[in-house]
């Protein structure tokens, strides 16, 4: 019947019923306006059209003490919430403030599962995470995580997940999260620390993502580095080492990866012995955990030229890259492991770490990473070739040969699409691949000459200065 009802024009005389201030008509017009547009967004997008939103949020306020129209309005809002286009809505009316007042009053926990259901999808908005702070929902939600954390009755369970999962969601916010941090002398940010020790799984996932979600700014980074979270995320990371809990794993190292990123910060996790902690997840075989344990790497040997060289030594880290970067299935671990090699390569400059990557296999896959879709990982593997080339050409000789680098070149600088700076670096290896006897004669094969001398007119002033150089190198050498 609903298609019929919206046909005959019901939803507008519904609509305006919303303005009785008859309590048995308002729940009856919210039941049968729920009813419509259950499960339709086009309906749903109706209605918020119609204004329905500020009117329901009004209702709630003035009929709180109505347990069925509050139950309704919850339900709709449910409903509506679904749709990107309400929340701007949403956040013009006080709907924060009236959810967290209904939630301070509710003892039971369906009721407070409702409520929970609408403020989830709503939390998704920045602007109503604000507004939600403001309103003093985290002072509940640490308050429902205090009480429900030693109970084992599984809707204490449910409620403690969603509590602790909700905070989480309001730290995403940028505004939201810098609210709650103040300056790290914020009780909640103290409260969240606390629950890293603790012994619950659900907890400990929570504290370990709001860090990562407070990391997201130098400031914030250098802070807790300096306030000693680095140590508490290892020793939670080391109970979590054998059989471990792979949600946690995760969100320890996405914490650990991203205080990693301030230059200032870099030293201190290395000498605090992050790398070791980091390496003991080698063995996982969770790409989500894997994909994490490589960026934390990557991000702490940057500009770290000894701890590059101790890691590009590491014959086990080497082999488990090279294998990692064979993971067709997981574009992310593949990506990563292919960046951690060259990375390792580019902040040592180590002849050793080359040698251990030869050996193990590696050089295949930085050539193939010089084919990348993405410029950026384009040039991080030519500038690895060109060190290998400067350092151990001899070793890596005939790996860069059966890995056709030469041809891949060639293509490169062929190509209109490629970027400057993906041509300057091809032209930079081409000059270094000269010392080589078989390369250099791949060189010449491949008529590098009429490639090179076009770029000589390229409207980026280094790849022209490069291309006048490389042509003079290729024409001395022919």
């Amino acid at each position: 019947m609903r298609i019929p009802c919206v046909d005959a024009g019901l939803i507008s005389p519904l609509v305006q019923l919303l303005n009785s201030k008859d309590q048995e008509v308002l729940l009856q017009t919210g039941r049968a306006l729920g009813n419509i547009c259950y499960d339709s967004h086009s309906l749903q997008a109706q209605l918020i059209n119609m204004g329905v939103i500020p009117t329901l949020v009004k209702l709630l306020g003035i009929h709180c003490q109505n347990a069925a129209l509050t139950e309704m309005c919850l339900v709709a809002f449910g409903n509506l919430a679904e749709l990107e286009s309400s929340k701007e809505q949403f956040a013009s009316t006080n709907i924060a403030e009236e959810l967290v007042k209904l939630f301070k009053k509710q003892i039971e926990h369906d009721k407070r599962e409702m409520i929970f259901e609408v403020l989830a999808p709503l939390a998704e908005n920045d602007a109503i995470k604000l507004q939600l702070v403001e309103a003093g929902l985290v002072e509940c939600l640490l308050e429902i995580v205090q009480q429900k954390v030693d109970s084992d009755k599984e809707d204490d369970i449910t409620e403690l997940k969603t509590g602790s999962d909700l905070m989480v969601l309001l730290l995403l916010g940028d505004e939201s999260m810098q609210k709650l941090f103040e300056g790290g002398k914020g009780s909640v940010f103290q409260r969240v620390l606390s629950w890293i020790p603790s012994n619950n799984h659900q907890l400990q996932l929570a504290g370990a993502l709001a860090i990562a979600n407070f990391a997201r700014n130098d400031g914030n980074c250098i802070h807790m580095v300096d306030n000693g979270i680095v140590e508490k995320l290892m020793d939670l990371l080391d109970r979590h080492v054998e059989d471990g809990n792979v949600t946690v794993q995760h969100a320890a190292l996405s914490a650990l990866r991203n205080l990693a990123i301030p230059v200032i910060n870099k030293a201190k996790m290395l000498s605090a012995g992050v790398t070791e902690t980091v390496l003991k997840f080698l063995k996982s075989e969770m790409p989500p955990v894997q994909f994490k344990l490589l960026g934390t790497l990557r991000m702490l040997i940057d500009a770290q030229a000894e701890a590059a060289e101790q890691l590009g030594k590491n014959v086990k880290l080497v082999e488990r890259l090279v294998e990692w970067c064979e993971a067709k299935d997981h574009a992310g671990v593949m990506g990563e492991s292919n960046r951690l090699l060259s990375a390792l390569i580019r902040h040592s400059k180590s002849k050793d770490v080359i040698k251990t990557i030869v050996q193990s296999g590696g050089i295949k896959h930085l050539v193939t990473m010089a084919t990348s879709e993405h410029v950026i990982m384009q040039n991080e593997a030519l500038v690895a070739l060109a060190l290998i080339a400067a350092l151990e050409l001899g070793t890596a000789e005939k790996d860069l040969e059966s890995a056709k680098l030469v041809q891949i070149l060639h293509r490169l600088l062929a190509d209109e699409r490629s970027a400057p700076e993906i041509k300057y670096n091809s032209m930079v290896l081409i000059c270094a691949l000269m010392g080589s006897e078989s390369l250099h004669k791949e060189v010449q094969d491949l008529a590098f000459l009429d490639v090179v001398s076009k770029l000589r007119s390229h409207e980026n002033k280094s790849v022209a200065q490069q291309a006048s150089l490389t042509e003079q190198r290729l024409t001395v050498e022919s």
